[in-house]
């Protein structure tokens, strides 16, 4: 199996406030639904892994399970603050693993995944990242090192690949030891 590795966080499907939709540039909540659909199928194939970190849907469930069942890939959730007990009851059958988040280790440093930012260390000399979303803001670096935002406003509505990731982190923290 070749796969690849995929994130993303607050994709909001059916949060039907403008604040949301609105600010991501869509005209409607539909809208905002296919446009992440179409992002998300154009990039992910079926084999590959997405780290989906948090605030999956909001509104209705049924019609936001049914999106969920048209997304490629095998998606593991970070529960965001979202994503609640009934939610994840009816999550189970649809992601292959549901956790509080993750760990990844790579030869470029250690990825934390959560839906949180976190404040993070380096030890050892090995890097240690927050990959989170939850901030809704535009900017995938805040104000602290070793964060990096994954949620749909900071990357357009579209999942970002583990190299991707791993190429930011390591431009935006040249000079940062």
């Amino acid at each position: 199996m070749d796969s690849n590795i995929w994130f993303i966080s607050d994709t909001h499907f059916n949060h039907d406030k403008d604040f949301i939709w609105e600010a991501r540039g869509f005209q409607s909540v539909q809208e905002m639904n296919e446009a992440i659909i179409e992002r998300w199928n154009s990039c992910i194939k079926p084999d590959d892994i997405v780290y989906h970190l948090g605030d999956v849907i909001l509104g209705e469930l049924e019609p936001g399970l049914e999106i969920l069942k048209s997304l490629n890939g095998h998606i593991r959730l970070s529960i965001g603050n979202h994503d609640t007990e009934s939610r994840l009851t009816a999550f189970k059958n649809l992601f292959e693993d549901i956790q509080m988040g993750y760990r990844i280790k790579t030869k470029h440093g250690c990825l934390m995944l959560s839906h949180y930012p976190q404040l993070t260390n380096n030890t050892d000399h090995f890097y240690t990242y927050s990959i989170h979303g939850h901030t809704h803001s535009p900017n995938p670096f805040c104000e602290f090192p070793l964060m990096y935002n994954v949620n749909c406003e900071a990357h357009n509505c579209n999942p970002v690949a583990l190299e991707d990731l791993l190429y930011d982190l390591k431009n935006h923290n040249q000079g940062q030891d």
